[in-house]
């Protein structure tokens, strides 16, 4: 049981997992402070391709 434990610890194939959840709260966060610039830009782009649709 002891070694169990030991090569449990010593593991490191999940590393990758916890990196990946690291990275997704970054972006997270980053979406939650620039939410207001973000949907400002995303409107934008939006309303051109509208604009510039109707003239196809």
């Amino acid at each position: 049981m002891r070694a169990f434990w030991k090569q449990f610890w010593e593991d490191q194939s999940g590393m990758g997992v916890v990196e990946v959840i690291l990275i997704i709260v970054v972006l997270i966060g980053l979406v939650i402070i620039f939410k207001t610039q973000i949907t400002e830009v995303v409107n934008d782009i939006f309303e051109k391709i509208v604009s510039q649709s109707s003239s196809i």
